[in-house]
């Protein structure tokens, strides 16, 4: 019994060393695999940390460069440019100016009285010797009437010494009277006849005072206005007043200023143009006949007049038009707005855009056409000019071009 008791644990000891020793070799069967795996999970997590930290090294230097980038965007100005422009082949001046009247005058009375009666009012086309209107003037009809009877009682007395001096005439060359007695007689007969050459000129005076009792229309035009009416006191003194306003308007006068940097474009004969406002669509010719041939010393400009014909009355004196007139020449140098000139102690110059740095550059102007002006040296086509510079802008000055400027 014992025996077989020391038997079985013995028995069951080689079992299980048996089974220890079945396993034991399946395990180094397995542990290459196993090591690869090891491997290879590692070197991927070493590359996915590499990755990762690669990735961020990058990110913060992107970030670290985008950041300088905004401080320096945020410390540069920014400024619009344009480019300059060619000038174009032949510049065409477009002036304001002052239409007028070919004729034109006021029509006053130059006799007194009493306004009877008026024949044309505004707006009304007469003829040249047309009556306007007729005035009463009672006085002036009394003093013709009374200078008509001194006029005949001066020639009779002209008369008397007429026959009075012929008569002491005859008697001398018989020696019937004296040579001073005749002498008196003909002085007496020739200051007779110079009263009455005096009050004939009276009478002809007040018989033209008296013709003035008519208006008549000096030129053929249209009546713009009428300051008077019928009764009304005409004062023919050293204040007349204004019975009638007469225009010619068949024909217009135009005066423009042309400045002075553009007074040799202006030639006379030539052909010009005119538009208004009031006809927008419309264009009206005229021909320049004169010019004054002085500058203004005030507004720095030739006065120029344009004739301009208007059959049709479409044209109104004093109206305002804008008189076009071709240049004579091309522009030889770079359009610019007035606007980006720089007024410094240097000269003029402006400020151009190169390299992110704004650079101030002499110029020189040719023309200047108002908001535009001709630069004739120091500028290129390609040269990107600040619009409006500050006048505190030197240069060195770093700069930020808007989007969407230069066109």
């Amino acid at each position: 019994m014992t025996q077989e008791i020391d038997n079985t644990p013995v028995q069951t000891t080689a079992v299980q060393t048996s089974s220890v020793q079945t396993a034991e070799p399946a395990e180094p069967g397995k542990s290459p695999k196993l090591a690869a795996g090891l491997s290879l999970l590692s070197g991927a997590v070493a590359l996915a940390i590499a990755f990762v930290v690669v990735s961020g090294i990058r990110e913060r230097e992107a970030a670290a460069k985008s950041l300088v980038e905004t401080a320096q965007a945020g410390a540069a100005a920014r400024v619009s440019v344009v480019y300059p422009k060619a000038g174009g082949k032949a510049e065409e001046l477009v002036l304001p100016a002052n239409i007028l009247a070919y004729v034109e005058a006021p029509i006053y009375a130059r006799t007194n009285g009493y306004l009877k009666r008026w024949y044309f009012d505004i707006g009304a086309h007469v003829q040249q010797g047309q009556l306007l209107a007729e005035i009463e003037t009672p006085e002036v009809d009394q003093q013709l009437a009374q200078a008509r009877a001194d006029l005949k009682s001066v020639e009779s007395n002209l008369d008397l010494a007429r026959t009075t001096a012929e008569r002491w005439q005859s008697l001398l060359q018989k020696h019937a009277v004296s040579k001073q007695e005749t002498d008196q007689a003909v002085s007496d007969f020739a200051s007779k006849q110079a009263a009455v050459d005096a009050s004939m000129a009276n009478v002809r005076r007040l018989e033209q005072l008296q013709g003035y009792e008519k208006v008549y229309a000096p030129f053929d035009g249209v009546i713009t206005a009428r300051q008077t009416d019928m009764g009304a006191l005409i004062d023919a003194g050293s204040s007349p007043k204004e019975l009638f306003h007469l225009a010619a308007i068949d024909k217009l006068r135009v005066y423009v200023p042309v400045p002075e940097v553009s007074a040799t474009a202006v030639r006379t004969g030539a052909r010009v143009t005119l538009t208004t406002d009031q006809f927008p669509n419309q264009v009206f010719h005229g021909t320049v006949v004169r010019d004054s041939s002085a500058i203004d010393p005030a507004s720095r400009t030739l006065n120029v007049e344009v004739d301009v014909d208007n059959p049709t009355g479409q044209l109104l004196p004093g109206g305002y038009a804008f008189v076009h007139i071709q240049g004579t020449g091309a522009g030889g140098g770079l359009e610019i707005p007035a606007t980006a000139l720089l007024f410094r102690a240097q000269g003029l110059q402006v400020g151009v855009v190169r390299n992110g740095l704004a650079e101030l550059v002499p110029i020189t102007i040719g023309r200047d056409h108002g908001a535009t002006v001709e630069v004739t040296a120091g500028l290129r086509r390609s040269d990107a000019v600040i619009l409006t510079p500050s006048d505190s802008l030197i240069g060195g000055t770093p700069v930020q071009v808007e989007k969407g400027d230069g066109q």
